[in-house]
């Protein structure tokens, strides 16, 4: 199997902080990865740097071995990557379809994937026509994943995507990474919910101090209670 994306000693400096210190991982193609860790471990840190707006101080970064880190980002997006920050990507003063519009590259939307992805988050169909600052937070939330995969991608960063999901939406969008999932692309996903980790990741990352401490298979940590104690601090069990 190949990897999409390789980080290889990677250091990031935001004003005065050091905040990621020689980080060194790959995403094997077509599965998903999750980036776990503590707040403040460099997690989101990490995949603003892949996306170029954090810039690293040194390292590599490639994609498809193609190295990227002094790329622009919006030439990094057009090589195939999406990103759904934590922050909830939308423009505000936009419709739902405008919105869309916007962040598909290669042209006309595709309506038949539009029906896809409205299959997994109905509320954007019904509000197609309104301004995405009238929305909820979690419908936001659900515009700004819908934005990152209106076209297929060949890479996604996805940051925190459950935050403020209902649980039934929850549901759906685990079913809708597995589907992006089988249709090719590979995920980089950073997720505090467990059970979405575990549901959702082939591999896992686990970062602390702006390091990588742990490397493995998803269901090999979901087993190791002690292990998830170790790494992060708490049992993961209690949050399934």
């Amino acid at each position: 199997m190949s990897d999409m994306l390789t980080l290889t000693g990677v250091h990031t400096h935001i004003a005065q902080y050091h905040i990621l210190h020689g980080v060194d991982f790959t995403v094997p193609q077509g599965q998903t990865t999750m980036l776990l860790g503590r707040n403040g471990a460099g997690k989101t840190t990490t995949l603003r740097t892949i996306m170029g707006l954090s810039s690293p101080s040194s390292g590599q970064i490639e994609l498809a071995e193609q190295r990227i880190e002094k790329l622009e980002t919006p030439d990094i997006a057009s090589l195939g990557v999406g990103y759904v920050p934590e922050t909830m990507a939308v423009f505000s003063d936009l419709t739902v379809k405008e919105n869309l519009i916007v962040a598909a590259r290669e042209g006309p939307l595709d309506d038949t994937r539009l029906e896809w992805i409205f299959g997994f988050f109905p509320a954007l169909k019904r509000f197609w026509l309104s301004r995405a600052g009238s929305l909820s937070g979690g419908q936001k939330q659900m515009l700004s994943i819908a934005r990152a995969i209106v076209e297929p991608r060949k890479l996604l960063l996805i940051d925190e995507p459950t935050k403020g999901l209902a649980p039934a939406i929850v549901v759906n969008l685990i079913e809708c990474l597995a589907e992006v999932k089988k249709r090719g692309a590979t995920i980089l996903l950073v997720e505090q919910n467990f059970r979405v980790a575990q549901e959702v990741g082939d591999n896992v990352l686990v970062m602390d101090n702006g390091k990588i401490v742990h490397r493995g298979a998803m269901d090999d940590l979901a087993k190791d209670t002690s292990l998830q104690e170790k790494l992060l601090g708490l049992s993961l069990e209690a949050h399934q």
